[in-house]
């Protein structure tokens, strides 16, 4: 049976204006502030993962939101925060598959704009 969910590269190619955020930041309460705003406003991103790893080897699973348009991604960005993803510049060679190469010191995020990660996930 084939998965109705688009390809990787599909996503890339289609829906290429991609808000990363801590994956940690989009659960619980958090999550129901995301689907909320998207849904008032129709909304539709794609969401996908992406690990991301820092330079020490400390990694970290992102979810991105990604969008058909750049107002959209735009709106999503201003509301909650976060770093526009670029697929062809911020994975290994634009690889579908592949991780995303941070730069500088790590430091967990615990609370950006609206989002904050569930207390039982701080620790």
């Amino acid at each position: 049976m084939r998965s109705r969910r688009p390809s990787p590269a599909k996503i890339d190619r289609e829906w290429p204006y991609q808000v990363a955020l801590p994956d940690d930041l989009c659960t619980g309460h958090s999550f129901s502030l995301i689907r909320d705003f998207c849904e008032e406003r129709g909304l539709v991103p794609i969401k996908r993962q992406v690990q991301a790893i820092w330079p020490d080897q400390t990694y970290e699973n992102w979810r991105l939101y990604c969008f058909g348009d750049q107002a959209s991604a735009q709106v999503f960005l201003d509301q909650f925060g976060g770093i526009m993803f670029d697929p062809k510049r911020d994975r290994e060679n634009g690889k579908a598959h592949g991780v995303w190469r941070r730069t500088g010191e790590y430091k967990r995020i615990l609370d950006l704009g609206p989002l904050s990660v569930p207390q039982a996930l701080r620790n």
